[in-house]
């Protein structure tokens, strides 16, 4: 799963991992309005690169948690999923949005292998600096560049180039738009 390759989400070590993740959830989700300190104890129980000064506006949803990765000053406000089968980075200081949706997990195109009911990750990186609307949609195995912005409720389906703005479903590019 990790390498991207494709796996049995009902595998009994994936669903036992799930399960832990579902409970820390709980517990991190339950201790909304708790001091900083105490959701930063909670998140580093599962995250393992927890930069300095990230703050994670409860309720937040993730597959597992193990593969997130969150440089300094991050800040996810409410509601924020991130499917993360494979690594998900996002750098310093970026800001997301209430509501956004950051998925890693894919599922095979071809109906016959999907019906095998195997899926597979793609890992998706946010750089430094970025800011992501409410509602925006990360599909799996998109880059995000520094500097770049998303428009809230766009669907970002391709990579998005350093200091670049995008809006929409698909999301483009703006045009005119100067970089950050």
């Amino acid at each position: 799963m990790l390498a991207g390759e494709l796996y049995r989400p009902d595998d009994p070590e994936i669903v036992a991992d799930q399960a832990e993740t579902a409970r820390w959830l709980a517990r991190y989700n339950a201790a909304a309005g708790s001091s900083l300190d105490v959701l930063r104890d909670i998140l580093a129980e599962r995250i393992p690169q927890l930069g300095a000064n990230v703050t994670i506006r409860p309720p937040f949803f993730c597959d597992y948690g193990s593969n997130i990765r969150l440089g300094d000053s991050v800040f996810l406000n409410f509601n924020c999923v991130i499917l993360d089968v494979v690594e998900v980075t996002i750098g310093d200081r970026t800001q997301i949005g209430p509501a956004v949706q950051i998925y890693a997990a894919d599922h095979p195109r071809d109906a016959a292998t999907r019906r095998s009911g195997v899926e597979f990750g793609r890992p998706v990186q946010i750089g430094r600096d970025v800011w992501i609307g409410g509602g925006a949609i990360i599909l799996p195995g998109v880059s995000i560049g520094d500097g770049a912005v998303i428009g809230a409720g766009s669907v970002v389906t391709r990579n998005v180039e350093a200091g670049a703005t995008v809006t929409g479903n698909p999301a483009r590019r703006i045009a005119g738009a100067k970089p950050a």
